[in-house]
């Protein structure tokens, strides 16, 4: 007799993938080529983070030979090679994964509406010039009341799809879907971290994850009134609170989390249903129009004001920093 063959247990990744889109949160090409996932995201941290390896100083040459040339003043040559080194990552990136790829937006234009327009349609054309579609990526835009009305003048105007970041409260979410925003990423692990600060509570069960319950709203209010703007959950801080996702449309994890569910073959249970939250009852509200309906019902959740500020000064001073980096090597 033929020996019996042992059923290979699947990974805790591959589980999660059968149910969740996977997306890499990092810039580094390494991790995203070892871990497969559809989509990955970056932002100013991570670009910093991966330029300072020697093994992507070839993209930084390029994108400062760009800026010497599409400049008159330093700070114009400066700008226009950060833009251009963003799309660099982006396309290489793009070489890794089957989907798309975000990017991000400088953050010191969160509370613009036309200026953050204008970057994001420069980043579009220069991935045009390096032969990549729009549809290929995501604009990464701060989920302020000036950054929602870009996406959704991005969307509606342009056609190009937004990926709305640093958003912690169910008010942001809805205006998001409202504005017909292509996907937000609400940050769990940061509003836990908020909670955990205020409490001293450590929410050990993913169930009563102060994030993983705002992300579980969200997604369920949004299926319940059929908006397709896609819920992407960001900043995990461990295994349970990706696990305490598992269904939600798309997740968006570190390397260092990515390795562990690979390793893994822990049982990943679908928790989030999409036809399950139709039947929910939850009552439809409405921000898109009230401009002081949003900024009222964002200001009494002490929590988001708290994290969108942090994270708008967190990721504008990277930025500084990769602008400060860059300068230093055009004016060399």
């Amino acid at each position: 007799m033929a020996p019996v063959q042992k059923k290979q247990k699947i990974s805790s990744l591959d589980q999660l993938k059968q149910m969740t889109t996977v997306v890499a949160d990092t810039g580094d090409f390494e991790s995203i080529a070892k871990f497969t996932p559809q989509d990955s995201t970056t932002n100013p941290s991570l670009i910093l983070a991966a330029s300072k390896k020697a093994e992507y100083a070839k993209l930084i040459d390029v994108a400062v030979a760009y800026g010497k040339a599409n400049g008159k003043t330093v700070a114009e040559k400066t700008e226009a090679a950060v833009d251009r080194l963003l799309v660099e990552f982006g396309k290489e990136i793009l070489k890794i994964v089957p989907g798309r790829v975000s990017t991000e937006v400088d953050a010191r234009l969160s509370f613009d509406t036309d200026a953050t327009v204008k970057k994001a349609l420069q980043i579009i054309e220069l991935y045009k010039s390096v032969g990549i579609a729009k549809e290929r990526v995501l604009i990464k835009i701060a989920s302020t009341w000036e950054g929602i009305h870009a996406a959704k003048i991005l969307e509606a105007e342009h056609g190009i799809h937004c990926n709305l970041t640093l958003l912690f409260s169910f008010p942001q979410a809805v205006a998001c879907a409202e504005a017909k925003v292509t996907l937000i990423s609400p940050f769990v692990g940061r509003i836990m971290d908020w909670h955990k600060a205020q409490t001293g509570k450590t929410y050990d069960i993913p169930a009563e994850d102060p994030g993983v319950i705002s992300v579980k709203s969200i997604y369920n209010y949004y299926k319940k009134y059929d908006y397709k703007t896609i819920v992407m959950g960001a900043s995990f801080r461990n295994i349970g609170e990706i696990k305490g996702l598992a269904g939600v449309d798309y997740l968006t994890i570190s390397p260092s989390l990515l390795e562990q569910l690979l390793n893994s073959t822990e049982t990943i249970d679908k928790v989030l249903d999409a036809e399950a939250a139709k039947k929910m009852d939850i009552e439809k509200v409405s921000f898109i129009n009230d401009e002081s309906a949003f900024r009222f019902a964002f200001n009494e959740d002490a929590m988001s004001n708290d994290k969108l500020a942090e994270g708008i000064r967190k990721f504008s001073a990277d930025i500084v920093t990769l602008f400060g980096m860059i300068e230093k090597k055009i004016t060399a």
